[in-house]
């Protein structure tokens, strides 16, 4: 990862198991993005499932490579520790690796699917149904979450106006004919 660039992070449970178990979880979860990652990548959007997370995000000027990779690596053993504990549980939590995709020319696109996500999975029947996903952020007009609007909008080219945003969020759906959706992003 590199300054100035934007990535799509994911990762999810091992075998495919939960990682969210409780709704306080989700902004546990949160909190530590806010603590650990935010000083090292600014979250453009972010998506929370039972069994998976999405991160948008872009690389701050002065990004630190090892830096961050340190801050992911403890934002995510201190997660698990506290679910491990609240779960009595033990072992990982989240597959070894989380993933990252440089989104040079699909920004855009990512920042929809990962908005869409919990959609696409049957989970709500609209996006706005589903509270752990900054969509709501940005079609409220809230700006005091971890996301970064104002830059998200500069960088996506997104109206800065809810309504106008949430038309568009519904207007780039792709539908593939048989009812599901369609994407690359896929985790």
């Amino acid at each position: 990862m590199e300054p100035n660039q934007m990535y799509h992070l994911f990762n999810r449970g091992n075998n495919r198991g939960l990682v969210f178990f409780k709704d306080k979880n989700y902004s546990y979860f949160l909190n530590k993005v806010k603590r650990h990652l935010l000083p090292h990548v600014d979250v453009l959007a972010y998506c929370l499932m039972p069994n998976h997370f999405h991160l948008q995000v872009y690389t701050k000027n002065d990004f630190d490579f090892v830096a961050y990779g340190h801050a992911l690596k403890i934002m995510l053993s201190s997660y698990t520790r506290g679910i491990n504990v609240q779960e009595g549980r033990t072992g990982s939590l989240f597959q070894q690796h989380t993933k990252k995709k440089i989104l040079t020319n699909y920004g855009f696109v990512c920042f929809h699917y990962i908005h869409q996500n919990p959609m696409r999975t049957g989970l709500v029947s609209k996006m706005e149904d589903w509270p752990y996903c900054s969509f709501n952020n940005y079609f409220k007009g809230l700006h005091d979450t971890i996301c970064n609007h104002n830059l998200a909008c500069e960088l996506l080219d997104l109206p800065i106006d809810p309504s106008e945003f949430y038309d568009l969020s519904y207007q780039v759906i792709n539908y593939n004919g048989n009812g599901s959706t369609t994407d690359s992003f896929s985790s």
